[in-house]
Parts: structure tokens; C-alpha cells; sequence
């Protein structure tokens, strides 16, 4: 990927707190850079963008987001190489997405350049914070809300456009515990499931801690008219493996958000000749092939993890276990391509990295 012309009014923070940070223990999502990029939208027009010292916003009471929803959100990350170039994965997919959550939530839409230029930028004033460490990343968190000072219900007229990053470790330390689930919903038809629209995680906590007091991580959401047909894992895409080719929920559905890492693992595997089903999954079909034994892997895909191989599936009173780690070798070879792709480690022959 090219890198833009674009520029950016620039305030370098005065001192940095990379120097508190415990690199060996990076609790994920809590740590912040010392930059962030901001850019406002009034008067029908984005104005120039800036980046800034890491720090609090003012805040109105009455500022729409709050009250209506208007908010949006993306996720991506950067990795540091092994000869200390640093690089974003697939950082175009992310602004694509970004757009089409704003149509869909009313929002103004970010120029694909400009989100993929100002990320690039941040990430390169703060690439110290891009560690080599094993296993670490820089994720990276743009995000647009409504900012009308007004308790009234329309689409605000202006937005705030902002990025902040934060260094990570894993996301999780152990394969995974599901729960299909039959009841609470994560999206429906017709409503805003394909969007990365906020309303869509807090919606979701309840019935998650639910699952977590039962002992799993993480729930499986099913569609919500019948609960018969399988969409997504928590905050993954999710994908099966039986007779050795991938099945995965179709995107065609308005309820399923299209995930970047699934989309780049499917084409992966479909250059090493894999066959890949993109379809409706059914409940029905997935548990058989757990009791049979034909269900040979199941993993979620996601920025966060990129894959997290799931140990358990829960399903009403039963709890089906599937084969171990180590015998899954499509999934751990997925996860190994992917990893080193993103660490200059081999050729990225499908020009996902730009290099910041």
C-alpha cells in the first residue's frame, strides 16, 4: 500500500509516559500513547485534521451521542519487525467499513484517504510504542460521534472524528468456552448488525455476563427469528472446519458484520486450494458434527485475537468438547501464515501491510 500526501496540523506532547509502562504485564485496552488524532465535522464539511497530546475531551451534557446513539468504531493494529520497520494491517479494509457504518448510522462519511492517512501518521509519531515483544501490538481504536448540543431526535450536524492507540498483549490466554445462544439477540434484520455501531456491544454485555457466570467466555449469536442458523461469536466472525474444507456464516445477511480477519484468512486458504463454504450454518449441523466426531475445528477470527480456537461448545445442557489444540493443523497453520505476514517474517504477496 502507498503512503498519502495528506497533512495534518501537528502538537507534540512535551514528555512521554512510555516510560511507565510495564511491557510484561499490558492489561488490554488500558494503556494509552501519547498522541491521538482528532478532526471535526460542521458546517457540512470536515475541517482540518490535527494531532494532539493524549488527553480528556470537554464534553457537553446534551451532546447527542450520548443520548441517541450516534457512534461508530473501528479496530486494527500495527506491528513492529524484526528489523524494526513498523507496519498497519489492512488499514483500507477498516476505512471502507468505517464508511458504510456511517451511511448506515446517518453519520458523514470519512474520505477512505484521509482515515487511512491519519492513522498512518499517528501510528508513525508514536512508533515507539510499537514493541517488538512477543505476542504485543499496537492496537489502534478510530472512532466518530454526534456532538450537537441538543436534546432532540435528528441525525447531529456535527461529529467528532477521533484515534486514539494503545499497546496489547493477547487478547486471550486460553482457547475459547461458547454458549449457542437461543434467546437475546445481537442484531436483526433490517436493523444495524453490519454496522461497527456501539449500540451493538452494549446491547450484548448482559446476556454475555450471563454466559460468564456459566462458565464460558464468550456467547454464539443465532439469527433472531428462529435461532436455528448461526451468525457470530462475541465480537468474532466465527468459522468451522468439517472434512477439511472451512464453512462460515455468509455476510449477505444485514446481520453479521464483515470481518477483515475472516475475509483475509478465507483468502489465504483459498490460494493454498482449500475449499471454503460460505453459507448459512445451522445450529443443527454443527452440533451433529461435534457428536460425530466430523467437526474438526472451530475458531473465531477477529483484530483482537486474530484467531482464537474454541475448546468448548455449550449447547442447552450439554457441553460438547472438540479435538485438541494440537491435532488442529489448518487452524494453527491459519494463525502462524497470518501472524508472519503481519511481522515481515514472509513475502506479503497480497499487499495487505503499509508500512508507516
Amino acid at each position: 500500500m502507498s503512503v498519502s500526501t495528506l497533512s495534518f496540523s501537528i502538537q507534540k506532547s512535551l514528555e512521554s509516559k512510555i516510560n511507565q509502562v510495564d511491557w510484561d504485564n499490558l492489561p488490554f485496552g488500558k494503556v494509552f500513547s501519547d498522541h491521538m488524532f482528532l478532526m471535526e465535522y460542521r458546517d457540512g464539511a470536515w475541517q482540518e485534521g490535527s494531532i494532539l497530546p493524549f488527553a480528556p475531551i470537554p464534553m457537553h451534557p446534551a451532546m447527542s451521542a450520548i443520548h441517541y446513539g450516534q457512534t461508530i468504531f473501528e479496530g486494527l493494529k500495527a506491528y513492529r519487525w524484526a528489523n524494526g520497520d513498523v507496519s498497519i494491517f489492512r488499514p483500507d479494509m477498516n476505512a471502507k467499513r468505517f464508511a458504510q457504518s456511517a451511511k448506515r448510522m446517518c453519520m458523514p462519511e470519512v474520505p477512505e484517504d484521509i482515515f487511512i492517512e491519519a492513522v498512518r501518521k499517528l501510528v508513525e509519531i508514536d512508533a515507539d510504542w510499537v514493541t517488538d515483544k512477543n505476542g504485543c501490538s499496537l492496537y489502534i481504536r478510530p472512532f466518530l460521534f454526534a456532538t450537537d448540543e441538543l436534546v432532540g431526535i435528528k441525525p447531529s450536524d456535527t461529529y467528532k472524528f477521533m484515534i486514539i492507540t494503545s499497546p496489547v498483549g493477547a487478547y486471550y490466554s486460553e482457547p475459547v468456552r461458547v454458549k449457542i445462544e437461543e434467546h437475546y439477540t445481537r442484531a436483526a434484520e433490517g436493523g444495524v448488525g453490519r454496522a461497527k455501531a456501539a449500540g451493538n456491544y452494549g446491547s450484548s454485555l448482559y446476556p454475555a455476563k450471563q454466559c460468564q457466570l456459566e462458565g464460558f467466555h464468550q456467547l454464539v449469536w443465532t439469527d433472531a427469528k428462529e435461532h436455528k442458523f448461526i451468525e457470530e461469536s462475541g465480537t468474532m466472525n466465527i468459522v468451522f472446519q468439517i472434512g477439511g474444507k472451512l464453512i462460515t456464516p455468509t455476510e449477505d445477511s444485514d446481520t453479521i458484520l464483515r470481518g477483515i480477519t475472516k475475509r483475509s484468512l478465507i483468502d489465504l486458504v483459498l490460494s493454498w486450494g482449500i475449499e471454503v463454504e460460505e453459507r448459512k450454518v445451522s445450529v443443527e449441523e454443527i452440533i451433529t458434527a461435534a457428536k460425530n466426531g466430523t467437526l474438526e475445528d472451530a475458531f473465531g477470527a477477529g483484530t483482537a485475537a486474530t484467531i482464537a480456537q474454541i475448546a468448548i461448545i455449550g449447547y442447552r445442557d450439554e457441553r460438547l468438547e472438540l479435538p485438541a489444540m494440537e491435532t488442529r493443523t489448518l487452524s494453527n497453520k491459519i494463525k502462524e501464515h497470518m501472524d508472519a505476514i503481519k511481522l515481515g517474517e514472509i513475502e506479503d504477496t497480497f499487499g495487505w501491510n503499509l508500512k508507516v
